[in-house]
């Protein structure tokens, strides 16, 4: 122990034993909680290690995969952070962080890392007794998964700590972790050859106004008036940037590969201005992260909402969204088996889906088509009306063999008839008898139509208008 020499009295005695016993714990270097044993980080990125440390506390990091030093020091706001490379997939490794104290992070891996985010069909889980969840849980030990759930919380401010931990799959962690976020995790691991990890931070119910930085709500008057109409309830929240700032925000540093997601529910009553919240909130998180990642996201299914046609004005908003670079929407029209169920059962073909079209779109994987068909344009002739689009380079065919269903055509008069359809290779012409002169045509159009009609790859043909006529959705 240090010996006091004079002139110190018996006071200058007591305070430094004091500051000797009270400073380690104010000088420990501390993590937030997203990086730990057990993580996953993103191979071949600049990997950012932050967090809080005295001012002037030098800190070393060394990674096991080079063997390399490197050191930062805490900045006049207890804070530090610091960039090392990583290297192609791989583990485990480990990294040690040295400063007044000692930080051993270990049994990491370097792959692939996505975010799954959304509201109750990406959070369900084995709490909710998804089929397929529960049987896939029995054999779902892989090291080379690893799963990051964030707790739901809400926040004012935006935050810098995040709750949770990394954790390998098993039938424990497993346990509670959103079925699509598995799925899309496991295919991806799979297809790959690498490790994965999977951040869920998802919360049924929330519109998505909470998941957009307040600023992206308030400065702009449509969304303001728009978020107004949201009214509160005891199970989620609905103030803009609530969910973000604590269930987003804290992870801005982790570099990710990308993000998927599955909300819009919430949203029905408010399509008309969800293209411009749903694309600003794709910007806001790109932005926070400063990088141009991959945002691919489920067009909502099927379902009989009380006000009609609000969830087809929806889901055109959602297919709207596309015009925002390095996006992709997955279509699941044919994924349910009852419509009075806002929470279809099948939730692993919904991941794979987005999965294809990650390994597709993302890592140019080849192997088939992962886009669905989706409308270009028409051409009227006559009585008839000839559909072309993209994405069916193929041509088309019926899930069940039968007639083509959910086309519609209308003339001048505005009035829907249901359409005769006949598929021509990579064209669907459409008519009605009592129509002379087709003026638009729309396809299963509408809150609960479920189509038979697939890309000759086997995804379906994504739901369209060619109008832009007033859309009723008041109850009758």
């Amino acid at each position: 122990m240090k010996t006091l020499t004079p002139p110190y009295s018996l006071f200058h005695a007591i305070v430094w034993v004091v500051t000797l016993l009270v400073s380690p714990a104010f000088a420990d270097i501390r993590l937030p909680n997203i990086l730990g044993s057990n993580m996953v980080l993103q191979q071949k990125s600049d990997a950012v290690l932050w967090g809080w440390a005295s001012p002037g506390e030098k800190i070393f990091v060394t990674t096991s995969w080079n063997m390399k030093t490197d050191s930062v020091v805490g900045d006049g706001d207890a804070h530090w952070k610091i960039k090392i490379p990583t290297p192609a997939a791989g583990g485990p490794h480990s990294i040690t962080l040295k400063g007044k104290n000692v930080i051993v992070l270990d049994n990491i891996l370097i792959g692939e890392v996505w975010v799954c985010s959304g509201q109750s069909n990406m959070e369900w889980s084995s709490l909710q007794k998804v089929p397929q969840i529960l049987a896939a849980m029995p054999t779902s030990g892989n090291q080379n998964l690893r799963l990051f759930q964030v707790p739901k919380s809400t926040s004012q401010t935006p935050q810098d700590q995040i709750e949770g931990s990394w954790k390998i799959c098993s039938p424990q962690s497993l346990d509670g972790f959103s079925a699509i976020g598995y799925f899309f995790a496991l295919e991806l691991q799979e297809k790959l050859k690498v490790p994965v990890g999977i951040i869920n931070s998802s919360w049924g119910g929330t519109p998505a106004e909470v998941w957009a930085a307040e600023s992206i709500v308030t400065k702009d008057p449509d969304l303001l008036t728009a978020a107004g109409k949201l009214k509160p309830v005891p199970s989620w929240p609905v103030s803009p940037g609530y969910a973000y700032n604590s269930m987003i925000y804290p992870m801005r540093n982790f570099p990710i590969a990308g993000a998927i997601w599955y909300q819009g529910e919430s949203n029905v009553s408010t399509a008309s201005t969800y293209t411009k919240l749903f694309t600003a909130m794709i910007a806001g998180w790109r932005e926070a992260w400063q990088k141009q990642f991959p945002f691919y996201f489920v067009q909502i299914a099927p379902f009989a909402y009380q006000n009609p046609n609000e969830a087809a004005l929806l889901r055109e908003a959602q297919a709207r969204s596309l015009t925002l670079p390095k996006t992709g929407m997955v279509v699941i029209s044919d994924l349910v088996d009852n419509v009075k169920d806002i929470h279809p059962k099948n939730k692993k073909d919904v991941g794979l889906r987005l999965a294809r079209y990650a390994l597709g779109d993302a890592y140019g994987q080849s192997g088939g088509i992962f886009k669905s068909p989706a409308f270009q344009r028409i051409e009227v002739k006559g009585d008839k009306a000839s559909l072309f689009f993209d994405n069916a380079p193929t041509g088309f065919k019926t899930g069940d063999g039968q007639e083509p269903t959910q086309f519609y055509v209308a003339g001048d008069d505005k009035v829907f008839l249901p359409a005769t359809v006949k598929i021509q290779n990579d064209r669907i012409i459409v008519s009605n008898p009592q129509i002379k002169k087709p003026a638009a045509v729309r396809f299963a159009f509408s809150n609960d139509a479920i189509s038979n009609v697939f890309s000759s790859d086997g995804l379906p043909l994504a739901p369209f208008r060619t109008d832009n006529w007033e859309v009723e959705t008041a109850v009758k």
